[in-house]
């Protein structure tokens, strides 16, 4: 409960006070709730506007929030902040404070900005979570905190974070990913959206997902999983891809570090029109298109550009450098939770002008690489219905571990792809090794590969 106990209101001697506001005074006042927690607001004059018969001015709401501390559950107080704010308003969050998020959360926005100075600590309830979540239903999966709305401008001043307490998550599970875990930062049905200056510290699975987003624009985003308690070598951060999307038309991302055991960028089904540029991976599996193809329906992508990548080897991880994985053309029984016991594959659409460039690779286990044969019990291999063509790996430099080819083409014999060219590739076997000079191609359309010599190309 709200209880009004300050208000104050000044204004200028000069001149009438309809129009007082416009010079930039403001009102404003302060709200406890009865435990003593407290959101401070402000009503201050966004613009004036002249109109014939009189004048009209808008203003904003802006909601700062403090923190409870003692790992108090602040959730309230930021749905009541978002409730107040969220439209047409301004929120805060200070850089000294953080925030405990103790339940799950999902406000609904317009027309807002996002202060996020401070820092959102998920709580270590791993039992609350994995009952509690928001369901993903594509692989499974579970949210946190879920965003939704249109014209959402967040910055995180370089101070601001989400932490998702995912260390605990790792040691708990010790490398074997289990049913439940929340991802921190989701934007669901949104657009007109830019994001900037905002770290994700310890994921506990995909750090920033999109689902249904509309003209985003990320620019400094940082991810970084870390697994304290893991043997070195072991990868316990498996599932913390950095940046993914579905369902996204016209994204960009720019400037972006990501250290992890996953994907560091993901683009998965229906998305069209994503630009990433000057991008990091340190550890993990590197630029992905895909998964595809997992359930019955399109999966297309198209018009997709990576540029200006660094993929460094990190704790003996470093899967692969830029690879485009679709699933087989008939539904298989699949093991993991991701599948939700059921069988999958079977997806269709295109997979169509992709371009990766400017790649300079630090010991990657694999090369450039094009596979659809995800989910295949031995039975399926080349029956993948998704379509790949015009597909660009350019200027690749670097040196792959202990791999000796140049790239890898795997494609289906139901569709098989077309237009896939190697321009500039040279990534040598080991740092002082010698250039790989070879790769491998099968289910291809006759001279469908340019630029890769080999078996099958």
């Amino acid at each position: 409960m709200l209880a009004k106990t300050r208000f104050l209101f000044n204004c200028c001697d000069d001149v009438p006070k309809r129009l007082c506001w416009a010079r930039g005074i403001r009102r404003e006042w302060a709200r406890d709730n009865i435990d003593g927690r407290r959101i401070i607001v402000r009503l201050v004059v966004a613009n004036l506007k002249q109109r014939r018969g009189g004048d009209v001015i808008a203003f904003r709401n802006t909601c700062t929030v403090k923190a409870n501390g003692g790992q108090k559950d602040d959730v309230p107080n930021i749905l009541k902040a978002f409730e107040e704010c969220g439209k047409s308003g301004t929120i805060v969050f200070p850089e000294d404070q953080n925030y405990w998020i103790a339940q799950r959360l999902n406000p609904i926005v317009n027309d807002v900005e996002i202060e996020w100075r401070g820092q959102w600590t998920f709580s270590d309830n791993l039992t609350y979570w994995r009952q509690n979540s928001f369901l993903i239903p594509f692989q499974n999966h579970r949210a946190g905190f879920i965003l939704t709305g249109t014209r959402i401008r967040i910055n995180g001043h370089s101070t601001g974070s989400i932490h998702g307490n995912g260390d605990v998550w790792y040691t708990a599970e010790a490398g074997k990913t289990q049913e439940g875990r929340p991802m921190p930062f989701v934007f669901w049905n949104v657009s007109s959206v830019s994001v900037s200056n905002l770290a994700i510290k310890d994921p506990q699975l995909w750090a920033i997902n999109i689902m249904n987003g509309t003209n985003m624009s990320f620019e400094n985003m940082l991810v970084n999983a870390t697994a304290t308690k893991a043997p070195y070598g072991a990868n316990w951060v498996q599932n913390t891809d950095g940046f993914d999307t579905m369902d996204a038309h016209n994204i960009t991302l720019t400037n972006f570090w990501y250290q992890g055991g996953d994907d560091c960028i993901a683009i998965k089904p229906r998305s069209y029109d994503i630009v990433a540029r000057n991008i990091t991976c340190h550890g993990g599996n590197g630029i992905a298109i895909g998964s595809l193809g997992q359930y019955l329906e399109d999966s297309s992508v198209e018009n997709v550009l990576i540029d200006d990548v660094n993929i460094i080897r990190y704790n003996e991880d470093m899967h692969n450098c830029a690879y485009i994985k679709t699933w087989i053309g008939y539904q298989v029984l699949q093991s993991s939770y991701e599948s939700a016991g059921k069988p999958n594959g079977g997806g269709w659409g295109n997979v169509s002008h992709i371009t990766f460039s400017n790649f300079r690779v630090q010991g990657a286990d694999s090369p450039p690489a094009i596979t659809q044969d995800n989910g295949n019990n031995g039975s399926f291999s080349g029956t993948s219905k998704m379509l790949v063509s015009d597909i660009k790996y350019v200027n690749f430099t670097g040196w792959l571990n202990k791999k000796s080819t140049e790239g890898s083409v795997s494609c289906s014999t139901v569709n098989p792809c077309y237009g896939i060219s190697f321009e500039n590739v040279h990534l040598t076997n080991g740092v002082n090794g010698t250039e790989n000079a070879s790769g491998s191609c099968k289910y291809i359309k006759p001279g469908g590969v340019h630029g890769l010599s080999g078996s099958g190309c």
